[in-house]
């Protein structure tokens, strides 16, 4: 009977030792320790550049590309070219795809998941349709369990018309207990070198360099969140690991669209605007919002096709009371988003 006690005794001191030794070793590690989900596309070490000039990385990410040494090829040769509307960018994916391709660094309006225009959209399931909204409205564009983005319509409505023009000035990114705001500052003339792009997290602006990596990360508890330029001004690359990437770019109406559309607008303000493309990482069956619906599995398009311009409706079922509400009859944000001011 002693034997067996003492048997125990030991073997619950071993475990306590373990135990004891595994926390310290976690205690060691300090902030070394990653968030569950870390941008594992982006995760790695930049190294000295090929001979012929091609940038190489050393993938950090989770996974079976952790050390892998991965090369641009020499039709792209750099991540973040100078030249970025003339060429395409190296894009290097740490995760489990670990790959290289070459890419425009800038939305592609006709692509899947794209926001452009007055605005149109092409859905998840290739489909493009027209949702007007209205001038200063704010609508739910994708809302699922952990994921709500909002947009912020702009307007103007000529005389004679029966509808708003609209245009697509902000955009609030919520998931976790977090937001980030993109929005397009209000300029009269329109101007290249100008950057009238905004940026803010949780309420604070944030500032995205122009040189170096020329981006701006957090790394949070849940997830880490990346903002890189992809021009010298008006466009950026968004990414939120495991959830979401946006690639945005400002824009504003020149004077022969405006006169082509007869949009009248006034001669003080441009109405820079948003174009942007979304890449979903996750979202549920069940994903609502306008954009989000058209990736369920079981969507089926009610627009009219063949038609110049499919309307699809919803603005009574998706407009929310702020751009930083989740709030409206079909959201299904359950997150705890902090509100934000652009």
């Amino acid at each position: 009977m002693d034997r067996r006690y003492l048997f125990l005794w030991v073997a619950f001191a071993l475990v306590f030792i373990s135990m004891e030794a595994s926390y310290a070793q976690g205690q060691g590690k300090g902030n070394s320790k990653k968030a569950p989900y870390d941008a594992a596309s982006t995760n790695y070490d930049v190294l000295e550049p090929s001979k012929k000039g091609q940038e190489r990385v050393l993938c950090q990410a989770r996974g079976a590309c952790n050390e892998k040494r991965l090369t641009c090829p020499a039709q792209c040769p750099e991540r973040k070219p100078k030249k970025n509307k003339k060429n395409k960018g190296c894009f290097i994916d740490c995760s489990s795809k670990c790959e290289v391709t070459c890419k425009w660094r800038k939305p592609n309006c006709n692509g899947y998941g794209s926001l452009c225009y007055d605005p149109r959209f092409v859905g998840g399931d290739g489909v493009m349709f027209y949702f007007h909204g209205a001038k200063g409205g704010n609508f739910a564009i994708v809302s699922d369990d952990n994921l709500q983005i909002n947009a912020h319509f702009i307007g103007t409505r000529p005389e004679g018309r029966t509808r708003d023009y609209t245009w697509v000035r902000a955009l609030a990114v919520m998931f976790d207990t977090h937001t980030l705001v993109l929005g397009a500052k209000r300029v009269s003339q329109w101007d290249d070198s100008f950057d009238a792009l905004t940026v803010r997290w949780d309420g604070e602006a944030v500032n995205i360099p122009t040189d170096g990596e020329a981006e701006w990360r957090t790394n949070s508890e849940e997830r880490e969140v990346v903002v890189e330029r992809t021009d010298d001004t008006n466009s950026v690359k968004v990414t939120v690991a495991g959830l979401v990437e946006l690639n945005v770019k400002v824009r504003a109406i020149g004077e022969q669209e405006n006169k082509v559309h007869n949009y009248q607008l006034p001669a003080d303000d441009a109405f820079a605007h948003l174009e942007t493309q979304f890449k979903f990482t996750k979202v549920t069956d069940l994903v609502e919002g306008v954009l989000g619906k058209t990736y369920r599995p079981d969507y089926v398009s009610p627009v009219k096709r063949g038609v110049p311009m499919p309307m699809m409706g919803g603005e009574d079922k998706y407009q929310t009371p702020s751009l930083y509400s989740p709030l409206c009859k079909a959201c299904r944000f359950k997150g705890q988003a902090g509100f934000a001011s652009i």
